[in-house]
């Protein structure tokens, strides 16, 4: 059953201080740093993510992941040609995949993947995207084509637009701006929490 909350993080230190709120699957999506920090990084979360039963799912970064015993990857389209699928099967560690277009999921699709991710649902202030949002229909289009395969919603989503984004049949919710911009981002994980599980 996949998390229906889904935090994405850019650094440790916000792992650590968001996880204990209630997080069950947090990803962390390190950027620019270099690879001794980034191995720092995901082993610490590793750990963290460990003593909260939480699901840690590293971005990019697989063979960190498989050097660090870390159950989970989450792979864009251009990682995917660089990545060892056979080594991560082969070592248990399953993968989400990055998709934008139809070319894309049924490309995701064919490596069986954990989860798909579709984004960006809203406009997003994240970073420059070549896709325009998705909107709720393109969610429910590919609710339809992923079949059993869980279908996490990312981009610009708040809690108010929860309900539509769930209706539509995503499975999880991945938010990353709109807690990395809240004043008080421990209450607004926690409010986040709250509203997924509503």
């Amino acid at each position: 059953m996949m998390e229906r909350f889904y935090l994405i993080v850019g650094h440790v230190a916000q792992l650590e201080l968001l996880v204990p709120h209630g997080v069950k699957l947090v990803q962390l999506r390190i950027k620019d740093q270099p690879e001794a920090e980034i191995r720092r990084q995901i082993a610490r979360a590793r750990d963290i993510c460990a003593v909260h039963k939480a699901q840690l799912v590293v971005n990019d970064y697989w063979q960190a992941a498989l050097d660090l015993n870390c159950g989970f990857v989450h792979l864009g389209q251009e990682d995917m040609d660089n990545a060892d699928f056979a080594a991560l099967r082969k070592a248990g560690i399953r993968f989400g995949l990055s998709t934008h277009d139809e070319a894309e999921l049924d490309r995701a699709l064919s490596f069986d993947p954990a989860y798909v991710a579709l984004g960006p649902v809203y406009p997003t202030l994240l970073k420059k995207m070549k896709w325009g949002p998705q909107g709720l229909e393109n969610v429910k289009r590919w609710k339809g084509m992923v079949g059993k395969t869980p279908l996490v919603a990312i981009g610009g989503l708040t809690p108010e637009r929860l309900p539509g984004v769930f209706e539509a049949g995503a499975d999880s919710a991945a938010v990353v701006t709109d807690i990395q911009l809240a004043t008080d981002p421990e209450a607004r994980t926690r409010e986040w929490i709250a509203a997924c599980r509503g």
